[in-house]
């Protein structure tokens, strides 16, 4: 947590050393419900089972707060987004698993957890930065980093014991950032990073409508969709995740 508190107050020092006429500063709160499918699993000394989040345990929709605060100079974008999610599901087992060394057997009845905190830290290059004109165009490219905290669980309903395992993955990306708009009051943004390297992935597709009836104040509403996979410190992750968002803005 001290690194994410690190890398926030670098944004916001960034935020407050606002000069140049060209410049722009946003934040974003919004709220997105976000489906997932895939599997889960502890791993200890290479053992563990594969539990399904749909088919064994009926994993629920999550609905969270997320945020991002960016600052634009010329060219060069950074921003820092905040996206947490908590999936929950439950079921009895119909067949005998192993999760973080503990032998679950048919018939066990669980409550289960998996959460993943991403926090999506980014510089975007516009290589193309037609901002200044009455219709904007502009297209750049986007390394970021995403610092996943990965925490999953099993509680046994029975004896009301919660098994855990945790990790925080940082997993890098390479892709592409566009805008473009009529005007300043409405805009279309899309934006798409992926990088795959050991047994860890990180897919990121991201479309939204920016609508901003007055210069400083607007809504957004888009449709994120990833595919993450985490392998590392005894988690394993493999989920395909997407969902619709809205929220309001204030820039200046």
């Amino acid at each position: 947590m001290r690194s994410m508190r690190f890398i926030f107050a670098i944004v916001l020092m960034c935020m407050s050393s606002v000069a140049l006429a060209d410049e722009t500063v946003s934040v974003k709160v919004g709220y997105q419900s976000t489906a997932v499918s895939g599997q889960f699993a502890g791993i200890v000394n290479g053992v563990g089972t594969h539990i399904d989040m749909k088919n064994d345990l009926g994993f629920k929709r999550s609905d969270n707060v997320t945020a991002e605060a960016a600052i634009q100079l010329g060219d060069s974008r950074l921003s820092l987004g905040y996206l947490p999610l908590d999936f929950k599901g439950s079921g009895t087992l119909t067949r005998t698993i192993n999760y973080n060394g503990q032998t679950y057997t048919a018939g066990t009845t669980v409550n289960s957890r998996v959460k993943a905190d991403i926090y999506d830290l980014a510089y975007t290059y516009y290589l193309i930065n037609m901002n200044d004109m009455p219709s904007r165009f502009q297209l750049g490219i986007e390394p970021a980093v995403k610092f996943i905290q990965a925490k999953s669980s099993l509680t046994n309903t029975a004896t009301n014991v919660t098994n855990e395992v945790s990790a925080t993955v940082p997993i890098p990306t390479i892709g592409v950032r566009a805008r473009v708009a009529l005007a300043d009051f409405i805009g279309v943004v899309g934006r798409v990073g992926y990088m795959g390297y050991a047994s860890n992935r990180f897919l990121d597709v991201d479309g939204q409508i920016e609508f901003s009836p007055v210069p400083l104040l607007g809504i957004y509403a888009g449709y994120r969709k990833f595919d993450l996979k985490a392998d590392t410190s005894g988690v394993f992750l493999d989920m395909r995740m997407d969902g619709p968002y809205a929220g309001a803005f204030f820039r200046f």
